[in-house]
């Protein structure tokens, strides 16, 4: 299923006008996200592709998230960012008991440039079967330095991609092939 990010309202961007996330589930414990950029994708700050690895503050720059919770206030927050680093976080709830998540593998990103868009595949397996709620959303750098948010909902005020509003997504438990 393909879910429209939306804009901040604080936040103003000319390199992307449109983001997209295609969703799926397609067994237990398995998630495949494949965020879709469009505009003038020569102003965007774009790292050149390397290895994958963990890496921290990947959000600082381009980014793009996906905020995981199964059941409870626990969830998990990743970070993938155009050069193929990623990040893994478990949270006890929002913004509390941050932990690096290391039960979790490392998920298999590519990244595709072209003139007028630009899409990050992301292959991710998960540490849960259940029904799942997502927030997912992406930090945009523009070449003037200028830095955006979009997420799927945001709550009033600045914004908060950990907010409750964020997780916006529910999926239903995937089914065994």
């Amino acid at each position: 299923m393909r879910q429209a990010l939306k804009l901040h309202p604080d936040s103003r961007c000319d390199a992307a006008t449109n983001i997209e996330v295609e969703v799926a589930h397609p067994c237990p414990g398995r998630l495949a996200l494949h965020y879709i950029v469009t505009g003038p994708i020569g102003d965007l700050v774009l790292p050149a592709v390397s290895a994958p690895m963990r890496a921290d503050e990947l959000w600082r720059h381009t980014c793009f998230e996906a905020f995981i919770r199964a059941t409870g206030e626990g969830y998990y927050e990743f970070n993938f960012a155009p050069s193929t680093q990623w990040a893994a976080y478990r949270f006890t709830r929002a913004r509390r008991g941050m932990r690096v998540a290391s039960e979790i593998r490392e998920p298999r990103i590519e990244a595709q440039r072209n003139g007028a868009s630009f899409e990050l595949k992301v292959l991710l397996d998960l540490p849960s079967d259940a029904a799942l709620r997502l927030g997912l959303s992406a930090v945009i750098e523009e070449t003037s330095g200028r830095i955006s948010y979009w997420a799927l909902a945001h709550p009033p005020g600045k914004a908060d991609f950990h907010h409750s509003d964020c997780f916006a997504l529910e999926l239903p438990a995937a089914l065994p092939p």
